[in-house]
């Protein structure tokens, strides 16, 4: 599963919504019967907020509903002008828009909560709402910045006296190491979670450190450690009815399991978790489950169901609030945390006062630097094989030279090429066939000849830009110039036209089509845009023309526009076909090659 795939996946799992601020764990059932009595009306002033906190924070199978409570506890706290509970409701508003996935409302409430907690000198509450705003830095992928809140919250929360709360900062920052594969620290700080929540007893906080440890041990290829811990979660946490971290972790027994080759078990799984995600409405997990399905569908062969279960993955993730509008408010957050800088400074310059803690944290931080330096070891050389890795994944999308670039300057310039040669190729009637034959077969037959294609194209250098449809375009002359790059394109394109002549005789079970091919030569300007599925293309007038140019071909022929007729009219025999008129371009000369 790729970094995109992983992003939110991750963050589900390290979050306890609200156990910050009490002992006692989320629990459905407290939340149903407390709303008989909501109902009732009969509460009023303090009474009444407490009974929205305990709402608030308990309704884990409404979400909407537990919007609702929260809102009205921050309405009353405020005609009341009690700071402290003004306080939980923006935090449980800030946990409910996060869990639901509005990330950019969650964020606004939680620097709201921060505020609030420290007007009412709530130091707990200041803890535990640094710890949520570095989670939805963690989604907005500034790792920077949301571990300089985890640290902040834990440094604040340590010098308090709730366990819980600081259990819950370690067990998120634990999420945050996970997520950037740091497995070492994130396994030390979710064993030091662990052992905060057994002492107190806090089941919720125990079934997320556990599912978390069993994650680390997935990943560390330690299956047995790995099923255990996370089956005892999933347990736990199927008892406090808190399904939002099941998903996640049956997703990642899908995924262990799916490493082991056995991919019905790894199905089972993520069914399961899809069919979680699909009764509580939460979008992430649907596209998340959605996309593993797919994945397991393509490995058995099942291309029909994979490409339903890709659908829905893309249907979902589209429909998320767009995290580009996180990242931006969280820069400009920068400042915010600058100017809170000196509350830091003051509790460090306090804690010198004790130099007795000192020089025990002189010796701590000794055994913990030789530690670290065994870590960062082993992180050193696990960067390498990623980057082995990435390289070979990065090669395989962009030309060797855009990749360079793209690695030295994270971003590629625009660049023009006055002699490049475009070909695109169509298969005839491909609309009719895709009505007549199986999803499956139809995808298994393009996948055959686009494969055939890839290789002939690298065989005479020729670039591929990519498919659209039932469509193949590739350019020869870029990114690097080459002076016979309207000859390669000719003899590409000879080969791709007998590839499919003698595939059309074959009793192969696959579907087979006559194809179009079209030829243009002349200038294009090449690059990359977007920041995310990075795509080679190219653009101009050349490239329209070329497409005109298979438009107007025959079945089983190549069409050549007057420009590449006189690149190779010295070495390939052409049949002029006159002037033919073309959309938007008046009449071209047009020549089949013989």
């Amino acid at each position: 599963m790729n970094p995109f795939k992983r992003r939110a996946y991750y963050l589900w799992i390290g979050f306890i919504c609200c156990i910050l601020l009490q002992a006692s764990a989320q629990d459905q059932k407290v939340a149903d019967s407390l709303a008989k009595i909501y109902k009732d009306n009969l509460l009023t002033d303090t009474a009444k907020l407490e009974l929205l906190r305990n709402l608030a924070f308990n309704e884990m199978k409404d979400y909407q509903q537990g919007l609702q409570y929260a809102e009205e506890l921050i309405s009353l706290s405020k005609e009341l002008g009690n700071d402290l509970y003004l306080f939980r409701g923006y935090l449980q508003k800030g946990n409910n828009r996060r869990v639901t996935g509005h990330l950019e409302e969650a964020l606004a409430v939680y620097f709201k909560s921060v505020e609030v907690a420290r007007k009412a000198k709530y130091t707990t509450g200041e803890g535990s709402a640094y710890g949520a705003i570095a989670d939805i830095y963690t989604v907005a992928d500034n790792h920077a910045i949301a571990m300089l809140y985890y640290n902040k919250a834990i440094a604040v929360l340590r010098a308090g006296d709730d366990s819980v709360a600081l259990g819950s900062a370690i067990l998120n920052a634990g999420d945050e190491y996970l997520h950037h594969k740091e497995y070492d620290s994130a396994l030390l700080h979710f064993k030091e979670a662990t052992i905060i929540f057994d002492k107190t007893n806090h089941l919720s906080g125990k079934g997320y450190s556990l599912g978390n440890t069993g994650m680390v041990y997935a990943k560390k290829g330690i299956n047995t450690l790995a099923g255990k811990n996370i089956n005892e979660a999933i347990n736990i946490l199927e008892e406090l009815g808190d399904n939002y971290p099941i998903c996640a972790y049956l997703l990642s027994m899908a995924d262990m399991y799916q490493l082991k080759g056995e991919v019905t078990t790894a199905l089972d799984y993520a069914r399961r978790s899809l069919a979680l995600a699909q009764e509580y409405g939460l979008k992430e997990q649907i596209s998340g489950a959605s996309l593993k399905l797919s994945e397991l569908h393509e490995k058995a062969g099942n291309m029909g169901e994979a490409y339903k279960y890709y659908k829905s993955h893309i249907a979902y993730r589209d429909s998320l609030n767009n995290l580009k509008t996180v990242q931006k408010l969280a820069d400009l957050r920068t400042d915010y945390e600058v100017s809170q800088k000196q509350t830091e400074v003051n509790l460090l310059n306090q804690q010198k006062k004790n130099q007795r803690n000192i020089l025990l944290s002189v010796f701590i931080m000794l055994g913990m630097t030789i530690l670290m330096l065994g870590i960062l070891y082993r992180y050193y050389r696990a960067i390498l094989r990623e980057e082995r890795k990435s390289e070979s994944l990065l090669l395989n999308i962009l030309p060797a030279e855009t990749a360079k670039e793209l690695k030295l300057k994270g971003k590629v310039d625009a660049v023009k090429f006055d002699h490049v040669t475009v070909l695109f190729t169509d298969f005839v009637e491909f609309s009719k066939y895709a009505e007549q034959v199986e999803p499956e077969q139809l995808v298994k037959s393009i996948d055959f000849y686009f494969k055939g294609f890839d290789e002939i194209t690298t065989k005479y250098g020729l670039e591929k830009i990519k498919t659209i449809g039932d469509a193949y375009m590739c350019a020869c002359g870029l990114p690097t110039a080459n002076k016979t790059h309207a000859r390669n394109v000719v003899n590409a394109a000879r080969e791709m036209i007998e590839l499919v002549r003698k595939e059309k005789s074959e009793q192969d079970g696959l579907s087979h089509f006559d194809i179009r091919i079209g030829i243009h030569t002349g200038p294009v300007v090449a690059g990359i845009v977007g920041i995310k599925k990075w795509q080679y293309d190219i653009w101009g007038d050349t490239v329209n023309i070329a497409s005109r140019m298979e438009s107007k071909s025959a079945p089983g022929r190549i069409n050549l526009s007057e420009t590449t007729y006189d690149q190779i009219k010295d070495e390939f025999p052409c049949e002029y076909r006159g002037e033919i008129e073309v959309k938007n371009r008046g009449h071209l000369k047009m020549y089949f090659l013989s």
